[in-house]
């Protein structure tokens, strides 16, 4: 064969295999190679959108107490940007801002988008931009403000490094206040110069997050707060929690536990248990607080009255087990009042007798009918609604275990029985109100954009638990315990002021304790003569130490009872 022939057919075959590498690449792979294109051209970045902003409310107007401000996140093109003067600049500007390694970010040149620092200010994305680096970018996003500092810390919970809200209202309601971000994507030139032109630019806007208005006042948190803390400071438990709750609508007007954090620099925490917030994430044994439930449920069916009468021994056998009363005096014939002011376990279990309809003895009817007003009446034992992160509790049902009747005995008095102090509280408070149940509501409505306060629709009560007139029976017999703090000029005069006291004992071992209690108590207040204005509750307790309804809890209740209607402006009768 010729030369020339040769070189005939070799020029074919190379044409041949250039047409066929074209025709896989122009056709075969031009999705492919278009991609690869523009990512040789095409800068994307995310527009963040801002955060929504936190209120409180402050003599009817919102306030803001957690707001936004400016920090950039740093990002690095791997295949434009000199490693050399990158790293020197980035590093020295804002060394403690870093969240990536230089080497793992120009490991692989081919990558257009590594984020390696986060959260920096102002001043030190200046540094950076009067050194002109190539292929470094900065996106602007916004870092939380805590205006308050510390203050209803666990009810407002923090923001993390990533931008995610965790615990208390910035995490149940992160998806509100996140907003949705938007994108920007521009072509450039091959000196990474943004073009003007082209049909792949695409700017989406960001949708910023609500501003959310809290129910909580803000003055008044504070004091309760203030108040907490000295309480604290001079007594033997190291926490307390607290709860304000207008109960003529669910409104919580504040929220507190103690010991709480900076939000701003949430990780400097001895222990991650203080972000939790211990009135709406945490079930406990109430105690003797459950006693004006039950009593409740026993004159709602009519088989009991304050004046009721009993023979007290001192305890109850139940299943073969002695329940003892704690306070060993009243023995002998007594009043159901009587029983309440002293809190007697034997009262209240007589009240599950008469309900079972036995003066004698536990009925399944008596454990159905306790259960019915328990979990479907007032709402113990499952979630309120309320627009924060909150436990369930737990009560057993009335035919479920073994050892029914010793359990429900002792449901009578709030043990064998898990709930929050916010399903109690908004309980106590349709109790009450004139019986009328409201779902708590820490949410009083939004702020638009142009700084207008949108109202949340106030909805009304979801469901009547007991009538009018038992509540009002109720109060009587609440406010009747306070009789002592009236006598010795604790409650001002011209208030109506009841409440009740709950020590639970502690479990060891899987057994009831002694050596460990957490103390409780339980009130509403307001002028005399009028519908309570406020429902209080609060919780005092520490490890290993024995904390009482009566000793520890109910002299803070006093104070910050005290607080609550001079911030309330709450008139006395004249």
């Amino acid at each position: 064969m010729s030369r020339t022939r040769i070189l005939k057919y070799g020029l074919v075959i190379a044409m041949s295999v250039i047409v066929a590498r074209l025709f896989v690449i122009q056709i075969l792979q031009h999705g492919s190679w278009v991609a690869k294109a523009d990512a040789e051209h095409i800068v994307q970045n995310t527009i963040v959108a801002d955060r929504g902003e936190i209120y409180m409310m402050d003599n009817d107007a919102p306030v803001k107490v957690v707001m936004n401000r400016a920090v950039w996140t740093v990002i690095v093109d791997p295949m434009t940007a000199n490693e050399e003067k990158v790293a020197t600049v980035i590093s020295a500007a804002a060394p403690d801002k870093m969240v990536a390694k230089w080497d793992d970010v120009f490991k692989d040149r081919t990558r257009r988008y590594y984020v390696v620092a986060r959260n920096v200010e102002r001043k030190e994305v200046q540094k950076m931009k009067e050194a002109a680096l190539v292929g470094v970018y900065y996106q602007e996003g916004n870092a939380r403000v805590y205006a308050e500092g510390e203050m209803a810390s666990s009810l407002l919970g923090f923001v993390n490094a990533d931008g995610k809200g965790q615990y208390g209202v910035e995490g149940a309601l992160n998806d509100d206040l996140s907003g949705k971000n938007g994108l920007l994507k521009t072509v450039t030139d091959v000196n990474n110069v943004a073009l003007s032109i082209g049909d792949n630019n695409v700017r989406v806007p960001a949708e910023n997050g609500k501003n959310i208005v809290l129910s909580i006042d803000r003055t008044l948190q504070n004091r309760i707060e203030k108040k907490m803390a000295e309480y604290l400071s001079t007594s033997k438990a190291g926490h307390a929690s607290a709860v304000v709750m207008e109960p003529s609508s669910g409104k919580i007007l504040a929220m507190a536990t103690l010991p709480n954090y900076n939000p701003a620099d949430y990780g400097r925490v001895s222990s991650a248990s203080v972000y939790q917030n211990q009135i709406t994430e945490v079930a406990y044994e109430p105690a003797s607080i459950c006693k004006t439930f039950a009593f409740a449920a026993a004159i709602e069916e009519g088989v009991m009255t304050p004046g009721t009468t009993y023979y007290n021994s001192g305890s109850i056998t139940v299943d073969g087990w002695p329940i003892k009363n704690a306070y060993s005096g009243q023995l002998g014939t007594i009043t159901m009042q009587t029983a309440l002011n002293y809190s007697l376990n034997t009262g209240s279990m007589t009240a599950l007798m008469l309900l079972g309809g036995s003066g004698s003895e536990i009925t399944q009817a008596g454990r159905e009918k306790l259960y019915d007003y328990y979990y479907n009446h007032f709402g113990l034992g499952q979630a309120t609604g309320i627009e924060l992160y909150e436990a369930t509790g737990l009560i057993v049902g009335p035919n479920d275990g073994y050892g029914l009747n010793s359990r429900y005995a002792n449901m009578t008095f709030g043990q064998n029985i898990n709930l929050t102090p916010i399903q109690v509280a908004a309980a106590f408070s349709a109790l009450v109100n004139g019986g009328h149940y409201y779902a708590p509501t820490v949410v009083a409505g939004e702020m638009t954009e142009d700084g207008k306060f949108v109202a949340k629709e106030q909805k009304g009560p979801v469901r009547d638990v007991v009538s009018e007139e038992t509540s009002a029976t109720m109060r009587e017999m609440i406010w009747g315990t306070r009789g002592l703090q009236r006598t010795y000029g604790i409650d001002r005069p011209g208030y109506y002021i009841g409440g009740k006291t709950g020590t639970a004992q502690g479990i060891k071992n899987g057994a009831y304790t002694f050596d460990e209690t957490t103390g409780s108590y339980i009130g509403f207040g307001g002028t005399e003569g009028e519908l309570p204005e406020y429902v209080i509750m609060v919780k005092i307790w520490e490890e290993g130490r024995t904390l009482e309804g009566t000793a520890d809890a109910l002299p803070l209740f006093n104070v910050l009872s005290n607080v609550t209607i001079d911030e309330l402006r709450i008139r006395p009768k004249e």
